[in-house]
């Protein structure tokens, strides 16, 4: 039999017992580190989801201040009123291509028919736009034009009126 001297005498005593201490050390250290890295893994998920909420709300913020600045009512207020009627449609033209084209990252947020109807309203603002300029005379003054361009909106449908509606019952069911 041995004795607990020869245990302690032995050269691997002193291995033995820092082996022993060691153990639950490694325990407790092992058992900490998996929860950290479990409560930062739920950190990151929880703001990934957090993230994209923002994103997609800011996403439909930026997609009706652009349908809003479409708006016949407010492109008529734009650029110096000393512009010939084809100078402010094409200026008019490049501003909203620009900005939609600024935009465009914003799909990746929005459903597929919200995107359609943007891309929609601002192809009808467009065609409305260069319709109205060649329905008018040579001899139309940049009033004039303003004028047509505004009265064709208002009697036809409100298409962005209509698209930004739907922006907003979307954004009602994400929140």
């Amino acid at each position: 039999m041995f004795s607990l001297d020869s245990y302690i005498n032995s050269p691997w005593f002193p291995y033995f017992f820092a082996v022993a201490l060691a153990i639950p050390f490694i325990v407790l250290l092992r058992q900490f580190v998996y929860e950290y890295i479990k409560m930062k893994n739920q950190e990151l998920k929880m703001l990934t989801v957090k993230g994209n909420a923002e994103n997609k709300s800011q996403s439909y913020e930026r997609m009706m201040l652009f349908l809003d600045r479409i708006k016949p009512s407010n492109l008529v207020t734009k650029f110096d009123k000393n512009l010939a009627p084809h100078e402010f449609v094409f200026l008019t033209e490049k501003t909203i291509n620009d900005e939609f084209e600024y935009n465009t990252s914003q799909q990746l947020y929005l459903t597929k028919n919200s995107w359609q109807g943007i891309v929609e309203s601002k192809n009808a603002v467009l065609q409305m736009l260069r319709a109205t300029y060649e329905s008018l005379n040579e001899n139309a003054t940049l009033e004039d034009y303003k004028t047509v361009f505004l009265m064709n909106y208002m009697n036809g449908d409100d298409f962005i009126g209509e698209t930004m509606d739907g922006l907003r019952r979307e954004v009602l069911l994400v929140t």
